[in-house]
């Protein structure tokens, strides 16, 4: 039976979190088992402190040193803890493998780099962090390939030997953009609320985290040839969690996976992977899939060919397509590898958006290679073979109406973009926003006449984001939720409506993609996601 609950508030989706986090309420399942009154915590000191201070914890690589806010939120964090090795050099398109360990205490009180990608309106800017360089970011490079970190945060009053849940949160982006330093992913406020360990991952994105190349399967290791590396980035960061975890208070049999748009795709990736099914011990026991659903898209190898043939082109060493083409059949794999491998992130990632774009090569999902996701996700749920945990999913009301940019893509959704403003003046507007000022902004500003009134049947703004929602988002959740039922899985979805934000942007957004999060996370501060 599918349970449909409906959330709108803080509160009611904190409870969503604990339900899930208590797998529906069945009695082996822990539970979220609140903690005495906390104490008055030490002040940091200026030189590393002992084995026994609160802030110090033993992982299998190393100890490392955290920071205290007890004092400011009621949490100790641990942030920019590597999982991995940076994937660089001959490392760049490999599986993920152990960092290397190290003797001294490591400071882990800043957050990773984010990882290679294109500026977008939800990018991390040149800093890593929500700030005035988002803006002037878009189209460029940020981020860095060394970027395999995780963040940690636990409630200051839990010691070592409790088993708090867990709850390991993957960030959305379409699976090209995207990182944990967005002041919404924060996870202090979540770990206090819920009395839980709250962990954000990093992984791969774009062409650095999906690209099914037949020049880089060197017939070695079947994950390296699978392409899905960002998928391999994100088991990595949860064998990690399953190794490490308790001694930041954490209950590694009690791990709730909760990821977001392109988050939820990978999570539900995780899933269905037989690396993940046949894990043991296993690597999270519930699933929370917010606005996402089963990536079931087929490979694109010409995506590979048309990048090898834009790359040669712009270096001169040959004149066109045609004679790339020619080239290419005349090279071995290990050469053309090291070709791709030669190159700086920032040519590959330009040349991605200024010609592989345009071809409609440029997106980035799970592959399914049938080693690392299956060749078919959903008839591997048909037939059983996926780690059979309880699911809440999540959805807003108004998904679509956070990029009314795709009412383009048919004349049944309007032909044309719902969106008069750029990315860069959306930014701008953001950024400087005031939400207790009065309104400085208008509907005509923002959204199309033809659109308008927002609530004409059929033609308004309302209707055609709604259908274009009825073919997006309500048709993932159509797709996987009669398969896990079927296999009688414990099944939660709610759908979040709240649409209070001050006009005219209660009709600009409404509901949208992403306005859940704040809700999740407890975070209301400066942010794209939260600021109106």
């Amino acid at each position: 039976m599918i349970r449909h609950l409906r959330a709108g508030t803080a509160c009611a989706v904190l409870a969503l979190l604990q339900l899930t986090a208590c797998g529906g309420g069945g009695s082996n399942n822990p539970v979220f088992t609140p903690l005495p009154p906390a104490t008055t915590s030490p002040p940091p000191s200026e030189q590393p402190p002992a084995a026994t201070s609160p802030l110090q914890r033993a992982t299998v690589y190393g100890s490392i040193l955290g920071t205290d806010d007890a004092a400011t939120n009621g949490t100790y964090s641990w942030k920019g803890v590597p999982f991995a090795k940076p994937p660089v050099g001959e490392l760049r398109w490999k599986a993920p493998v152990d960092p290397t360990p190290w003797t001294t205490v490591k400071t882990t009180q800043k957050l990773g780099n984010a990882c290679v990608q294109t500026g977008r309106l939800y990018g991390p800017g040149q800093n890593n962090q929500y700030d005035a360089t988002i803006g002037t970011s878009i189209g460029k490079t940020t981020g860095s390939e060394d970027c395999l970190y995780l963040n940690i945060w636990a409630p200051s009053t839990a010691k070592a030997t409790d088993k708090l849940p867990v709850i390991v949160f993957v960030y959305g982006g379409s699976n090209i953009t995207g990182y944990p330093g967005d002041p919404v992913y924060d996870g202090a406020a979540l770990a206090k609320a819920a009395n839980a360990v709250v962990a954000t991952v990093n992984y791969r994105l774009g062409i650095m985290g999906f690209l099914a190349s037949p020049q880089l399967k060197a017939g070695l290791d079947a994950n390296d040839d699978s392409g899905n590396y960002a998928i391999l980035d994100l088991i990595k960061g949860m064998k990690f969690v399953n190794a490490n975890i308790a001694a930041f208070g954490g209950d590694p049999a009690n791990v709730t996976l909760m990821g977001q748009s392109a988050g939820a795709v990978n999570i539900y990736a995780l899933m269905v992977s037989p690396l993940v099914a046949n894990a043991k011990p296993a690597l999270f026991q519930r699933l929370v899939p917010l606005s996402g659903g089963v990536a079931t898209a087929t490979t694109k190898p010409n995506q590979v060919n048309a990048l090898l043939s834009a790359l040669l082109v712009a270096d001169g060493t040959v004149a066109d397509d045609a004679a790339a083409a020619t080239y290419i059949a005349r090279q071995s794999n290990a050469d053309l590898a090291a070709y791709l491998r030669s190159k700086s992130a920032d040519t590959l990632l330009q040349t991605v958006l200024k010609k592989l774009a345009p071809l409609g090569l440029s997106a980035s999902n799970p592959l399914n290679d049938g080693t690392v996701v299956p060749v078919d996700p959903i008839a591997a749920i048909n037939a059983g073979q996926f780690l059979k945990v309880p699911v809440m999913a999540g959805y807003t009301r108004d998904e679509t109406k956070l990029f009314p940019q795709n009412l383009a893509t048919s004349p049944a959704f309007g032909g044309i973009s719902g969106r008069l403003l750029d990315d860069p003046t959306v930014f701008a507007m953001a950024y400087s926003y005031d939400p207790n000022a009065a309104p400085t902004t208008s509907l005509e500003q923002w959204i199309p006449g033809q659109y308008l009134p927002v609530t004409t049947p059929v033609t308004g703004f309302n209707a055609r984001t709604d259908l274009y929602n009825q073919y997006f988002f309500i048709a993932l959740r159509k797709q996987i939720f009669p398969v896990l039922q079927a296999q009688n899985v414990p099944l939660w979805w709610y759908q979040f409506n709240w649409d209070k934000s001050p006009a005219p942007f209660n009709d600009i957004f409404g509901a949208a993609h992403t306005f859940d999060l704040p809700f999740v996370f407890g975070n209301f501060g400066p942010s794209l996601y939260s600021n109106i």
